[in-house]
Formats: C-alpha cells, sequence, structure tokens
C-alpha cells in the first residue's frame, strides 16, 4: 500500500467509517481543548475522562476490540493505548466529551508507532483532524475545533491506517470550558497496605504476601527500611539474603500520585545455611556437558539422565535479576521436574556418584553486567547463596559479551573466600576472546588461575582465527582445536585448565561441528604429538584438563555419539 505523504489527511465518511468513528476512543493524555477565541480561560479544563489511560478503557470504546490499555510503552504515569489495526479494520478508538457551545477547544494527544490519525466529529461546525507516520518515539498531534450554538458533545478519536503497525496513544487532552462533564479528579497516592506476612523461608530468600490496595498501581518492598524493590502483584520473594540472619520487611503502595505510608512491619529470619558440601573432586582429566534448563528441540533431560561419562555438568543457566550484578536461578517446567526439591535431589545424587554439578552464567542470550564494586559483591553474594541452595559446587562462566575484567575479578575472588577451595570454577569464552592475553577473558581467567578449574573455549561458531604460530585456521578442523588451544597453554593458564569446546552434534551449533574422532585426534596432538594435522606444537601437554560439549541434550539426541567416543579419550589421557 501506498505510505508516501500523499496520503489523504482526512477520515472516510461512508456510514461503516461514522460507525468506527462512534466506536473510536481519544486515545492519550495529550488531547487538548483550548476554550474561547484560542486562550484558555480561567475555567478551561480538560473535558476528556481517563485521558492517560491509567484506568485501562475505562469512558474509550475501540473498534472490533483492536484496544488494550498497556503499562510500557507510556508518555507518563503507569498506563497508554495500545490499538492494532487488522484486516479492513483500522483500529478506532473514541470518546464522547461533553462541551460548551460556541467555544474554542484544543484537542492533543501524544502518540508513538505506527500511522496515527486524531480528530473529533460532530463539532457542529467544521470537523478537523490530524495524522502523523510510523513515529518511533513519542510525538504530539494538536488541532482545535469550534462547537456550533447547539453543540453539547462531541465525539473526539484516534485511528491507524490499514495494514500498518500499531500505534499507540496517550495522554489527550481536549481543553476548553466546562460543558458539564467536568473532568478527572486529581488522582490521590494510595492507602498503605495491610496484613503483610512472611511465607516460607530459605537459607537465602523468604516469601512475602499482603492484601491488594485500591487504586494502586505497584507495590515497594522495604527490606530493613531501604534497598526497595519494586513488584506489581500482592507478594514476592526477597531473594540474596544471608543465611540464619533476621530481617524487617515493609511494604507501601504507589501510583501516579505518589507513594503510601509504609505497612507495619513484618520479621523473619532465614534458615541455617545447608553446606552443600564440597563434593567430588574434579578428576585429573575430565568431560564438561552443558545440561539445558530448556526446551529447544533436543532431547529433554532431568540430571539424573545425564550421561555418566560427564564429570562436570553445567546446569544452564542462570537469570540475572532487576539488581544488577544479582543472579537467580528458575527451573524450567518444560523440563519436566515435579518439584524443586525432586531437582536438588538430583544434584545430590549426581555429586555422591562423582560428579560436579555447577552453574552457568550466561550464553547466547543472557547476561549479567558486573562493572562496579556493588555489582561484583551482589553477583558473588547471590552466586553463593544459590550454592548452597541447590548444592551446587561451583559456578561457570559463560559470557558473551560485556566482560570487565578488573570486575569479574572481584567477583569471583569474593565468591571463593565464601565458598572455600572445593569451589569448581570453570569459563567458556569464545574464540575471539582468547586470541591473546590482553582480552579481558583472558585477563579474568590469569588473574583468578589459583582457585580457576578449567577454561574451555568454544571453537564453533566462530569463523577463521590465528593459531598460537601466527597462521589463520578455520574452525572444524583439527588444526583449529591445536592451534588455537595452544594460544592459552603458551600463554599462562597450566595445562590442567585448558580443555576443548565442541558441539555434540550439527544442531548443536551453527557451524564449527567436528566428528568426535577429530577431538580425540586433538587431544591426541596436544597430550602426546600424534594425530596432529598440519600443525604440530613444539612440545605436549600431557595434563591437559580434557573437553567440553554443548550440550548433554544434543549428545542425547544423537544417540550418544560424542560422549561414547571422547569420554573414555579423556579418561584415559596419560
Amino acid at each position: 500500500m501506498d505510505r508516501t505523504t500523499t496520503r489523504p489527511h482526512g477520515r472516510r465518511t461512508d456510514g461503516r467509517r461514522l460507525l468506527g468513528g462512534a466506536l473510536a476512543l481519544a486515545v492519550g493524555s495529550g488531547l487538548v481543548l483550548v476554550g474561547g477565541a484560542g486562550t484558555a480561560q480561567a475555567a478551561d479544563v480538560n473535558v476528556a475522562k481517563n485521558a492517560g489511560f491509567e484506568n485501562g478503557l475505562t469512558n474509550w470504546s475501540c473498534s472490533a476490540g483492536s484496544g488494550a490499555a498497556v503499562s510500557s510503552p507510556v508518555h507518563t504515569g503507569t498506563g497508554a493505548l495500545k490499538a492494532t489495526p487488522a484486516g479492513l479494520d483500522y483500529a478506532q478508538c473514541a470518546q464522547t466529551v461533553a462541551v460548551k457551545p460556541n467555544s474554542t477547544y484544543t484537542l492533543s494527544a501524544w502518540v508513538q508507532g505506527g500511522y496515527a490519525y486524531l480528530g473529533a466529529t460532530g463539532t457542529g461546525t467544521t470537523d478537523v483532524s490530524t495524522w502523523t507516520p510510523d513515529s518511533p518515539s513519542w510525538k504530539q498531534l494538536t488541532t482545535t475545533f469550534t462547537t456550533g450554538a447547539s453543540t453539547t458533545s462531541v465525539q473526539i478519536w484516534t485511528h491507524g491506517w490499514y495494514g500498518t503497525s500499531p500505534y499507540l496513544v496517550d495522554d489527550v487532552s481536549v481543553f476548553g470550558p466546562d460543558g458539564g462533564g467536568g473532568q478527572d479528579p486529581a488522582p490521590t497516592a494510595p492507602a498503605t497496605p495491610a496484613g503483610l506476612a512472611a511465607g516460607t523461608v530459605t537459607s537465602s530468600s523468604v516469601a512475602l504476601s499482603w492484601g491488594a490496595v485500591s487504586g494502586a498501581t505497584a507495590y515497594k518492598v522495604y527490606r530493613d527500611g531501604a534497598n526497595p524493590q519494586t513488584v506489581t502483584g500482592t507478594s514476592t520473594t526477597v531473594t540474596g539474603l544471608t543465611a540464619d540472619t533476621a530481617y524487617q520487611f515493609q511494604v507501601s503502595a504507589t501510583n501516579s500520585a505518589g507513594e503510601s505510608a509504609k505497612s507495619a512491619a513484618v520479621s523473619a529470619r532465614t534458615a541455617k545455611a545447608t553446606d552443600p558440601g564440597p563434593g567430588p573432586a574434579v578428576p585429573k582429566h575430565a568431560v564438561t556437558g552443558y545440561w539445558q534448563n530448556f526446551d529447544n528441540g533436543a532431547a529433554k533431560q532431568k540430571l539424573r539422565d545425564v550421561q555418566a561419562a560427564y564429570d562436570i555438568i553445567a546446569v544452564s543457566f542462570a537469570d540475572s535479576t532487576a539488581t544488577p550484578g544479582q543472579i537467580a536461578f528458575n527451573l524450567d517446567p518444560a523440563v519436566g521436574y515435579a518439584s524443586t526439591a525432586d531437582f536438588k535431589a538430583d544434584v545430590a545424587a549426581k555429586k555422591a556418584a562423582g560428579k560436579s554439578v555447577i552453574l552457568s552464567v550466561g550464553g547466547e542470550k543472557g547476561n549479567v553486567t558486573i562493572n562496579s564494586d556493588a555489582t561484583a559483591t551482589a553477583f558473588a553474594d547471590s552466586a553463593y547463596a544459590l550454592m548452597q541452595e541447590y548444592g551446587f559446587n561451583g559456578i561457570d562462566i559463560d559470557l558473551e559479551h560485556g566482560v570487565n575484567a578488573t570486575y569479574l575479578t572481584k567477583a569471583l575472588r569474593q565468591l571463593s573466600a565464601k565458598a572455600g577451595s572445593s569451589l569448581v570454577l570453570t569459563m567458556a569464552p569464545q574464540t575471539i576472546d582468547m586470541q591473546n592475553t590482553s582480552s579481558e577473558y583472558f585477563k579474568t581467567a590469569l588473574a583468578v588461575k589459583d582457585i580457576l578449574t578449567v577454561v574451555n573455549t568454544q571453537y564453533y561458531n566462530s569463523g577463521s582465527m590465528l593459531g598460537c604460530d601466527g597462521k589463520v585456521y578455520s574452525q572444524g578442523s583439527v588444526d583449529f582445536l591445536t592451534a588455537l588451544a595452544c594460544i592459552q597453554l603458551q600463554g599462562g593458564l597450566d595445562p590442567s585448565q585448558v580443555g576443548l569446546g565442541v558441539p555434540a552434534s550439527t544442531r548443536g551449533a551453527g557451524s564449527g561441528y567436528v566428528d568426535p574422532q577429530v577431538v580425540n585426534n586433538a587431544l591426541d596432538c596436544l597430550t602426546k604429538g600424534t594425530g596432529c594435522g598440519t600443525f604440530k606444537p613444539a612440545q605436549t601437554w600431557p595434563s591437559l584438563r580434557g573437553a567440553m560439549t554443548w550440550s548433554t541434550n544434543w549428545d542425547a539426541t544423537a544417540g550418544n555419539a560424542w560422549s561414547n567416543a571422547v569420554g573414555p579419550k579423556v579418561h584415559g589421557l596419560p
């Protein structure tokens, strides 16, 4: 369809269009009607009702159910209108407002998104409209109209256009003389919440609930009178707490007018820490596998189903929270666990079988920002709390962007001080992150070398890279694995801290898959000097830690071909 500025600015006037106009709603709190001869009088008011959509779609009607009140994005306050054109319906929303005869009004609204039109009909004189094409940010539309000698009501409306994107409206204003309908009363702050109570407690969290407050759009939960956490419901779980510690909690209610007084305080004490135990020592030569806490088409596994060849099982992934640096863990129902307790039992069983179970942080779509002392502490505190709660042996750093060596090192040092010498600390950088010792990832690995278990670089989804001999190698070959691993081995990491990370199957990565035999050849090349390609290192490193794969699920999907081949090879290294 033609989207040029030659599109007519006016509205169609056929019967169906007029019917749609009757349903149109004035969107946004930006509609303004100015009374008199163009100058606002002392008695002039905004005669539009629910002009900012703080009360949903009250007072508005939208054609074919095309409109909805949303909480984001908004121009001001906590609500806005979002209307979506579909088929022959261009998502008109309207409201009838009371006006005074022979008066001038200024109509305005703030709009964003797709094509947006704003206008008024039934003015008794000349009906008006204005419009704007797609707008990525909030933009105000404004026009004026004058009512006829006997006009006491006018319909204000907004709509989009056929086949275009949804549009948003907020802060509608029809500013002029009061036509008898008055204006919206000024909002008032909500009452103080009642009934605050503590529920389930763990060593690192306290569940809270309270009664709903009329007119509240959100609640602030205070811990010991500070650090408010904003939520929209009437319950929350406060996490990241210290074990066996007493806390006081209060809650207040908020809306666009302000915040209520804090509720009466309720006290709760976190449970004593359950020491997860140091877990088994990581074998001299180890196989690491990532276990998927989500369903992406690979074979779904519970932890108990993870193949026996894996010595380190990285639970993927932790979640970030609203607190910068803090992490949480949320068990995905898609995995099939009946309860969190069932998952914890599987963690304990794997540890009893000699495996290390760690929590991976990051991944392709997840990231945690650690760029200050406060975020470093938040990370360490929350990571240790999760280790205590679930029994994890440690943490895997799989951050794929935004690594700050200074503060990530501080975070890992703090975590190590809490967890002790049994901490299992692994990393899974991309190839670009380990090309030289000046990269943030490499600097972090060297800075925590004394507490680092293994770096399993991802030798996939990479393209060509430089090897330690300065030559370019293409992924998917034994040379790519050996020549790039050589950079880390020569760059300061102990051989026991170097592992080869590869996909478990062709579906496990976008590119870079190699047959398990290629992995085994690379292991032989680095540890024994046999099985090499064109690149042959000047020395061997018999204590090389082993190999890693993404993921145990994709391995299972491929009939365990990867672990059945690579597992025995790793465990049989010298």
